[in-house]
């Protein structure tokens, strides 16, 4: 049986975590989702994911400083990092911070699923600075 691939979700906000999960199982994944992070570094040595989305606004540190720290390192900088966030300007102004890609809240569930597919595929791929933002389907 093929192995389920893995997705560290960061979410500050307890009901979009909790669709996201939801999405993320109904599509084959395995989900671990936090609300908030003490030690980026403890959680994927626990949980090895193939790919972490996380929030840009979380209580303590921002998503971006988090996708920095592991891109740094060199046993986690090749872990995709996808960053998503209703402010899509702060990453315009302050930087990608190295992430693999960056989605725009609201966003479009089908597409958020293929851009986590899409990194996991291609973990070189880095986002290039153009924002993607499709509204949310009618039935969210």
């Amino acid at each position: 049986m093929k192995e389920l691939k893995s997705i560290l979700i960061i979410e500050n906000d307890e009901s979009l975590m909790q669709m996201m999960q939801e999405v993320f199982e109904d599509a084959g994944y395995r989900t671990h989702c936090f609300q908030q992070v003490e030690d980026i570094f403890a959680l994927v040595e626990e949980f090895r994911p193939d790919a972490i989305l996380m929030d840009y606004l979380l209580p303590g540190i921002n998503g971006g400083e988090l996708c920095a720290q592991l891109k740094r390192e060199p046993v986690t900088n090749r872990i995709p990092v996808i960053i998503c966030s209703a402010y899509p300007q702060v990453l315009l102004s302050l930087g990608s911070y190295g992430c693999n890609a960056f989605i725009a809240k609201p966003f479009n569930i089908d597409d958020i699923i293929k851009q986590i597919e899409d990194c996991i595929s291609n973990p070189e791929q880095v986002f290039s600075g153009k924002l993607r933002r499709v509204e949310r389907d009618a039935a969210d």
